[in-house]
C-alpha cells in the first residue's frame, strides 16, 4: 500500500457507514457483515474497538478524517494531559510508516511549536528490510527498557500478534533513545521531548507558514556546499563514535534551515560492531550523501570517506554494497550500484 493509499483509507473509514455507528455509538446499527470486516480489515477493526472517549477534552485545530483524529487522540493524548501539547495544527509530512504533524507547545516545554511524529498502526505499516537492520539489536519495550521476559522474547522470534506489538514498540524506542543521544552529544538533530506508545515529540525545524525543506529539495549556494557536506559528515562521525549507523542516510532525511541543517528518521538504526551487513549499510549512508553534493558541484570520493571514517572507530572494511541492500525502484540505489560497477 502506497502513502496516498493509506492516508486514502483514513477517508474510506470516515465515510464507512458502520465505522461511524460504532464510534457514535448509534443503538441503531446493525451488526458488522462478513463484507464488512473484510472492507474495514482486521488490524484497523481492532484499533477502531479499543478507543474511549476519556481525551474528549483534547480538542485540535487540525481538520482530521474521523479515523485519523481517533488515532490521533491515541497517539497524542498523553502529551495533551502532560501539558506537551496544546494544539495540532496541522500534518506537515505523510509517509508510509509515519506522519509528522505541527503542534502548539504546552505550558511544559519551553518552545512555541514542536513536532509530533505519529507512527501508523501496527497494521498499516511497511518496515522494508526490517531484519537487515535488526541484527545484532536488542529488543526494547515502550520505556526503553531492555525486553528480558522470556515470554515476549519468544513472541518477538516467532512473530505473534502480541510479538509483532513488541518490534513495533522497540522500532520506536530505538528512534527516540538515538534521539536522545546524539542530541546529548551536540549532532544536528530535533531535540527528543518525549515519547509514547505510539509517537515521539520533538523539537520543529520550520515556522508556522512551512516546515523545513528535505535537503533533496534545496538547490544549495556556492558558499554553502562544502560546509554543509563536512557538517553531514561530522555528524555521521559523531553516530559511529555513539555505535550508531542511521541506515536510510541521503538527502530526503536531512532538513534544511537558515542555513543548517537537522539529520531525522532514527528507527532502522544499525549498530555497527554487531551487524555483519554494517559495512555495507555504512558506505550506503556516505555514498546517497555524497551523491546530493555531487549534484551540488561537490567533487566526493565515498568510498574512501566512508573507509577513513570506518577504520578510525576500528572497524574493519568489510565487501562492497550487495544488490539485497539497494532498492531497484529508488534513482539514488540504481546510481550507487552503476558507480560500484564502475570502480570494481
Amino acid at each position: 500500500m502506497n502513502t496516498d493509499d493509506q492516508l486514502d483509507l483514513f477517508n474510506e473509514l470516515d465515510d464507512f457507514k458502520p465505522t461511524d455507528d460504532f464510534l457514535n455509538g448509534n443503538k441503531h446499527h446493525g451488526r458488522f457483515t462478513a463484507r464488512d470486516r473484510r472492507r474495514l480489515r482486521a488490524g484497523t477493526r481492532e484499533f477502531v474497538a479499543s478507543q474511549d472517549d476519556s481525551r474528549q477534552s483534547f480538542k485540535f485545530s487540525y481538520k482530521a478524517a474521523r479515523f485519523e483524529e481517533w488515532w490521533l487522540l491515541d497517539s497524542l493524548g498523553d502529551f495533551f494531559e502532560h501539558k506537551w501539547i496544546s494544539d495540532v495544527f496541522s500534518r506537515v509530512k505523510g509517509g508510509k510508516e509515519a506522519s509528522v504533524y505541527l503542534c502548539r507547545a504546552g505550558v511544559a516545554i519551553d518552545a512555541p511549536l514542536v513536532a509530533a511524529k505519529v507512527y501508523r498502526p501496527r497494521s498499516l505499516r511497511n518496515l522494508k528490510n526490517d531484519a537487515e537492520y535488526r541484527v545484532g539489536r536488542i529488543d526494547l519495550d515502550e520505556d526503553g527498557h531492555i525486553i528480558k521476559d522470556d515470554r515476549a522474547s519468544r513472541a518477538v522470534q516467532k512473530r505473534t500478534d502480541y510479538g509483532e506489538t513488541l518490534r513495533h514498540q522497540s522500532w520506536i524506542s530505538y528512534e527516540y533513545q538515538t534521539l536522545e543521544t546524539l542530541h546529548k552529544a551536540g549532532a544536528d538533530t530535533p531535540t527528543p521531548y518525549a515519547t509514547g506508545k505510539n509517537a515521539i515529540l520533538m523539537g520543529y525545524v520550520g515556522d508556522l507558514g512551512a516546515p523545513a525543506p528535505e535537503l533533496s529539495a534545496v538547490t544549495l549556494q556556492r558558499g554553502e556546499v562544502a560546509p554543509l557536506f563536512d557538517r553531514v559528515m561530522q555528524n555521521i562521525d559523531l553516530m559511529l563514535a555513539h555505535e550508531r549507523i542511521h541506515g536510510d542516510l541521503s538527502a530526503y532525511n536531512i532538513l534544511y534551515w537558515d542555513g543548517g541543517i537537522s539529520l531525522i528518521d532514527f528507527p532502522q538504526v544499525v549498530v555497527p560492531g554487531k551487524n555483519p551487513a554494517a559495512w555495507t549499510i555504512f558506505l550506503r549512508d556516505v555514498t546517497r550523501v555524497c551523491q546530493y553534493f555531487e549534484s551540488q558541484g561537490l567533487r566526493t570520493d565515498p568510498r574512501r570517506i566512508a573507509g577513513q571514517l570506518w577504520t578510525a572507530h576500528g572497524y574493519k572494511v568489510g565487501k562492497d554494497v550487495h544488490p539485497r541492500d539497494l532498492d531497484p525502484d529508488n534513482a539514488e540505489d540504481r546510481s550507487l550500484w552503476e558507480h560500484q560497477q564502475e570502480d570494481g
